[in-house]
């Protein structure tokens, strides 16, 4: 069994933004020359996420809206974790309701994605650089 592992980084220009990774993500399988196993790609921070869903911008602006009402960004004196220094408590918990990861299968060399189904990274904290690690494994 073959595995091939690489970088992803980003830094957004605003606190919170969703990025279609799709694309690269399938650049770095064709790299891997992998043509049957398993991808995962995972956020190496714990105020971002990767999640499978469409990439429709009323969809997307429904998150937004969704996750804002579960852990508002605002006040920030609501959440213990900004007693101290951090202002970012509702980054974590959204990270935690978007998931950290996620796996793929790689069939003939491709993802094998249901209809519709694109990969994303989900930036709650930007304005500074994290990475997302992919890792393809398999023959």
């Amino acid at each position: 069994m073959k595995s091939y592992r690489k970088e992803l980084w980003f830094e957004t220009p605003t606190r919170r933004q969703l990025i279609n990774i799709t694309p690269k993500v399938e650049e770095i399988l064709k790299e891997s020359k992998i043509k049957e196993g398993l991808c995962l790609v995972n956020a190496m921070h714990i105020t971002a996420s990767v999640f499978i869903n469409d990439d429709e911008s009323g969809l997307h602006k429904d998150f937004e809206n969704w996750l804002e009402k579960l852990a508002p960004e605002k006040p920030y004196s609501q959440y213990r974790h900004n007693d101290g220094f951090e202002d970012n408590a509702d980054a974590h918990l959204k990270r935690t309701i978007m998931g950290r990861e996620v796996v793929i299968s790689v069939t003939e060399g491709k993802l094998d994605f249901g209809p519709w189904e694109q990969i994303f990274y989900g930036e709650f904290d930007g304005k500074r650089r994290k990475r997302v690690l992919v890792k393809i494994v398999g023959e």
